[in-house]
């Protein structure tokens, strides 16, 4: 399967393509919001003037699509550990004029070594630390040869604000993992190896990975997701900010309309719409016994990379939770054995 590489601190997706929707109720096929001008009938009649495509809606997959991404700066700071296998420094990087701060491993021993990107779960910003939320990922995928960077996002730690993030369903997290990758990619620092980046993540994390997925096809060697969240943005709405009352959802639905009123809209908000777009194998690990993201979410997932022909697992762990306890060192086997095969 053939991948696009890239030096440098940009990112443009090209050949744009108009995917096969997976309908929101899970029944239906649909078409998906066209991302890119795909006619070229010929004909004999005097030529016309053709209308340009309607602009993506701004909060949307396809307009992710479009943008030319930016990723670069990436600055170790203060050292905040030092083991025998690697040392943790605090950083930021510059993603589409944000900074972003985070946690970076790097292992001791002569490199470069293959780079991996971890994006957390949910955590409230205003508790949140950096680093938070993956720290046992980050200690093993260390120890076992990788530099680790965690994102924190933007709105954590020392992260740059984006007031609209939350209103605007928190796609500005999958502007900073591909950040973070291009940064990677554009330090020049001699233990990364900016050609083998891999990307990680968990519960919420793990809808950022099928976003970026279809954004930037080729950034990324290969993904995992751990419990993930439902890849319908309407479905997490229900199941967590709904039932809590959280002020958000009718700031979203009066600025985005309601899944009823305006379909199009939440179509063109799921990475399910734009699967045919995915390059990468994608790993996905789900406890049988999660009752924070149910396993079907990960189920529906596989089900449409499947559908369309994509390299996908599914592996489910009996009787693991949300978080994953004495079956992790197992998902973890299998995490490390995955981006090996696909980054070594």
């Amino acid at each position: 399967m053939g991948r696009m590489r890239l030096r440098g601190t940009a990112w443009v997706t090209a050949g744009l393509l108009a995917a096969v929707a997976i309908g929101c109720t899970g029944g239906g096929v649909e078409s998906a919001p066209e991302v890119s001008p795909t006619s070229t009938r010929a004909t004999s009649e005097r030529p016309r003037t053709t209308p340009s495509p309607a602009p993506a809606d701004p909060v949307s997959l396809p307009a992710l699509i479009r943008r030319e991404h930016t990723g670069s700066g990436l600055r170790l700071g203060n050292v905040l550990d030092r083991t025998p296998a690697y040392t943790r420094y605090a950083v930021t990087y510059e993603a589409n004029g944000l900074t972003v701060s985070g946690i970076m491993n790097i292992p001791e021993g002569k490199g470069p070594f293959p780079a991996l990107v971890l994006a957390h779960g949910y955590i409230d910003p205003d508790v949140y630390v950096s680093g938070q939320g993956m720290t046992r990922e980050q200690d093993r995928l260390a120890r076992g040869g990788y530099v680790v960077l965690h994102t924190d996002y933007r709105n954590h730690a020392r992260s740059d604000d984006d007031p609209d993030n939350d209103v605007d369903l928190r796609l500005g997290y999958t502007e900073d993992v591909i950040g973070a990758a291009l940064a990677l990619r554009d330090s020049g620092r001699p233990e990364i190896d900016g050609d083998r980046i891999g990307l990680f993540g968990r519960s919420m994390g793990g809808g950022v990975v099928y976003n970026t997925l279809v954004v930037a096809p080729g950034l990324f060697d290969a993904a995992v997701a751990y419990a993930p969240v439902s890849a319908r943005p309407e479905e997490n709405i229900d199941h967590f900010q709904r039932p809590d009352g959280d002020p958000v959802v009718a700031q979203i639905e009066e600025r985005h309309g309601t899944p009823e009123k305006n379909p199009a809209f939440w179509r063109a908000v799921s990475p399910l719409t734009y699967v045919d777009r995915v390059t990468e194998p994608l790993l996905i690990q789900h406890g049988t016994a999660d009752d924070t993201c149910p396993p079907r979410w990960s189920q529906q997932v596989a089900a449409a990379f499947e559908k369309a022909g994509k390299d996908v697992e599914l592996r489910t762990h009996a009787g693991e939770g949300h978080t994953f306890g004495p079956r992790w060192p197992a998902s973890m086997d299998l995490t490390e054995a995955f981006f090996a095969r696909h980054l070594r």
